[in-house]
């Protein structure tokens, strides 16, 4: 890249040492220089991005549904089928009759819930529809 005066550092949170790649010692500031302030803002920052990222990638995640993966399932029916049913448990427990009689819903696409949501590990354990652990 041809970037060679650009050094990189670690900041001890309690003591709050400078740490260089290559040292041995840290970097000690005086406790309220410009210095220290600057990089307890820059670390401060970093982590507050990172646990930002990390919490809406987690909410997004379980915003997400086992019904999201069922084929020709979309928006409109995965709603209506909550609403009706209430939970993704409730719908596992459906028949695929029951199932079949929510408007939009039809007889195969009825099968194909009923089979996603009713599958069993290799092992013959059943999958928590809530939780997606193996029971």
């Amino acid at each position: 890249m041809g970037i060679s005066d650009i050094f990189i550092c670690g900041l001890a949170k309690r003591l709050e040492e400078v740490w260089l790649v290559d040292s041995k010692e840290p970097i000690i500031f005086p406790r309220h220089s410009e210095g220290l302030y600057l990089l307890q803002r820059i670390r401060d920052e970093a982590h507050r991005f990172a646990i930002t990222f990390h919490r809406s990638k987690r909410s997004k995640v379980m915003l997400e549904s086992l019904l999201d993966d069922i084929p020709k399932l979309g928006e409109s029916r995965r709603a209506a089928l909550l609403e009706h049913f209430g939970s993704v448990t409730a719908i596992r427990k459906a028949t695929e009759l029951e199932l079949s009689a929510i408007p939009g819903i039809g007889p195969n696409i009825a099968e194909s819930i009923h089979s996603h949501l009713n599958i069993e590990t290799a092992q013959g354990e059943s999958i928590n529809m809530e939780t997606g652990e193996i029971t």
